[in-house]
């Protein structure tokens, strides 16, 4: 072979191994890219399709895990000054007495409900329960009556808290806060708080000028100070004939408003409590309210008196509750009422409704199976939620007033409901002592002369 030839064998030869040199390069760049490459990604809503979504937690619920127990046909009487059977045909009662009626059934008992005159009602409970025969197994009953006199004596049982958590059925104030003895509660209720305020006139209110009190309350000034305020601006002699014809305020006897505005109470568990800083500032506003004139003067009414001055039109504001209400717009049809909570007083945190007299149910310590008994009212009272208002009371304050602000102003109150306790104690010379303190006698007197009276009053109850 030629040189020639064997120079272009020795080419060609190099030539081929380049070549496949080069097809393995590309093949193994190729297969890293396919390898690298990401995979197809799909439409955004299919893939939010497919991906696992997240579940949002199932509200807790708080209710009582259902109880099997039988009740060998008992009647469960339920006893109070008016008729407690369940009343409506709304969606809403209607699924209480589906409720009831399943209950009967599954746990062998029966319901019996019985009505007996406020008047007589509390002597013949409490002789009941001396006798050891209770008017019924579930009672309603005035906290006044039942704590700490009825309850020192054993005649009821203790209500314990798991038995109470659905807070979609039990106001858990009233076991937890109101009706406790010792750490204990005794009472239950399904019932929401009670709103009390300041019911006004708005239609005067714009006669007159004024600065719209729901503007105070936005701007979180509605204080003692401010009410005074407004109260003294609307005394005034409109037809100029030397008399005062409109005025702010339709009464100012209204102390145990006051001490609950200030967070506090003329009694703390079995002590007096007036030389409290927060008491003694209750009793200089109210003071001041009747030393200084400030309230329409009385014209020698009994206690409907401060009503029936609102209801004449020419007062601007009443201190009432959230059950007065549809009855004064009744006895008012030519005025547009509001409401706003009491005023802040000045040591407290936020605003509060008062009820000097509140009472809830509770089980006499004669009745058997009172867990059971509380698991029954739970389980009538637990119905969708559906059926439910948003927030307790709502319809019916809706019902009341189409102004948002006057329906957040009721919630705002009952929110920070509070209870005073002097009528718990009947030796109490408790009108004796706001006679004297609207009559002028001054703060600093009342206190050194009812100390002694109050803590015997109070002595009287606990000592018994």
């Amino acid at each position: 072979m030629s040189f020639k030839k064997l120079i272009a064998l020795a080419i060609c030869v190099l030539l081929v191994v380049g070549l496949f040199a080069c097809t393995k390069k590309s093949d193994t760049t190729t297969t890293d890219k396919v390898e690298e490459k990401p995979t197809e990604e799909k439409p955004a809503e299919e893939s939010a399709e497919e991906q696992p979504t997240e579940e949002e937690p199932a509200e807790e619920s708080n209710a009582t895990p259902e109880m099997d127990f039988d009740l060998g046909g008992r009647t469960i009487k339920v006893v109070a000054w008016w008729d407690m059977s369940i009343q409506g045909e709304d969606p809403a009662s209607l699924a209480k007495k589906e409720n009831l009626e399943a209950l009967m059934k599954k746990h062998n008992f029966k319901i019996e409900y019985e009505a007996i005159d406020y008047g007589e009602y509390h002597d013949k409970l409490i002789a009941s329960l001396m006798a050891g025969q209770p008017l019924g197994d579930i009672v309603r009953i005035g906290k006044s009556f039942m704590i700490p006199s009825l309850v020192k004596q054993d005649f009821f049982h203790p209500i314990e808290e798991e038995w109470i958590k659905n807070d979609k059925v039990f106001n858990q104030k009233y076991t937890k806060e109101f009706f406790v003895y010792k750490g204990k509660g005794y009472a239950f209720t399904d019932a929401a708080n009670m709103a009390t305020g300041i019911i006004y006139n708005k239609t005067l209110m714009r006669k007159l000028g004024l600065k719209p009190l729901q503007e105070y309350v936005d701007e979180d000034n509605w204080t003692w100070d401010t009410f005074i305020e407004v109260a003294k601006s609307a005394n005034r002699d409109t037809d100029n004939d030397g008399k005062i014809d409109t005025w702010g305020l339709a009464s100012g006897n209204f102390l145990e408003q006051a001490l609950a505005a200030n967070e506090t109470d003329l009694i703390a568990e079995d002590k007096q409590n007036l030389d409290d800083p927060r008491v003694i500032e209750a009793l200089n506003f109210i003071s001041r309210l009747n030393t200084e004139g400030i309230p329409r003067p009385s014209e020698g009414g009994d206690w409907t008196e401060p009503r029936n001055f609102f209801v004449q039109g020419n007062t601007l504001m009443y201190a009432g509750a959230d059950y007065e209400i549809g009855g004064l717009k009744n006895d008012m049809p030519d005025y547009e009422l509001g409401f706003v909570p009491f005023p802040k007083g000045p040591s407290a945190s936020g605003y509060h409704a008062c009820e000097p007299l509140v009472q809830a149910i509770a089980i006499p310590k004669a009745v058997p199976n009172p867990r059971e008994l509380v698991y029954i009212w739970e389980k009538i009272n637990d119905i969708p939620d559906e059926l439910r208002d948003e927030w307790p009371n709502q319809s019916w304050y809706e019902s009341l007033f189409e102004d948002e602000a006057d329906v957040n102003n009721l919630r705002i109150a009952a929110e920070g409901m509070r209870i005073t306790d002097r009528a718990s104690y009947p030796s109490l010379p408790y009108w004796d002592f706001l006679g004297e303190l609207t009559s002028g006698v001054s703060v600093s007197t009342l206190i050194e002369k009812y100390r002694a009276p109050f803590q015997a009053a109070i002595d009287e109850v606990w000592n018994q």
